[in-house]
């Protein structure tokens, strides 16, 4: 069975699209989504009113690697305590503009290799979990969910049901036969 753009950015974008999260990631495969550029763009204009951004952050022949993602959100999010200093070995200056940033962002993950765990980051996971998983190369984690826990297991379960809840809701009215745009009445 095929997904539709809306069943998928409604299952794995909700928290981003209603502001639980700053940012979600997805993969798109280019094959199922021939005019995948176009769609792109016309979710980007709508979703631009509500201050939600739909961004290629890394493309091939076969896949496109979309960050949705909201701004403000994330700019906040880049600016937590220890953030910075975490970011900065690899190249980040988060004094430059949020389009520079994720262009940087953008950058790592383009190279190939090892994905560029720090992208956690971005995504509002809690900075001990982002920098557990570095240094326990993702194992010897206390929780798993959307993200591996190595700090503060109950406050990850509580945001892991929120996200689960929104997530379950979103999908709930796309399944039901709402578009996207309809759902957060940007059409």
């Amino acid at each position: 069975m095929q997904y539709t753009l809306d069943q998928l950015f409604a299952t794995h974008c909700a928290p981003a699209l209603t502001g639980v999260a700053p940012a979600n990631l997805i993969s798109l495969r280019r094959g199922e989504f021939p005019q995948l550029d176009a769609e792109l763009r016309k979710y980007q204009r709508a979703f631009a009113r509500r201050g939600i951004c739909f961004s290629p952050l890394c493309s091939c022949a076969r896949h496109e690697l979309i960050l949705v993602y909201r701004p403000r959100q994330l700019a906040k999010t880049l600016a937590r305590p220890g953030v910075g200093e975490i970011l900065a070995p690899w190249g980040y200056d988060l004094s430059q503009p949020l389009e520079q940033v994720l262009a940087h962002l953008s950058q790592r993950v383009d190279q190939g290799g090892t994905f560029p765990h720090e992208i956690g980051l971005f995504l509002g996971y809690p900075v001990e979990d982002v920098v557990g998983f570095m240094e326990h190369k993702g194992q010897n984690f206390k929780l798993c969910g959307p993200w591996k826990v190595y700090g503060d297991v109950e406050a990850a379960k509580r945001c892991f049901a929120r996200i689960q809840r929104v997530s379950q809701n979103i999908r709930e009215r796309i399944d039901g036969g709402k578009t996207l745009f309809q759902v957060f009445a940007v059409a």
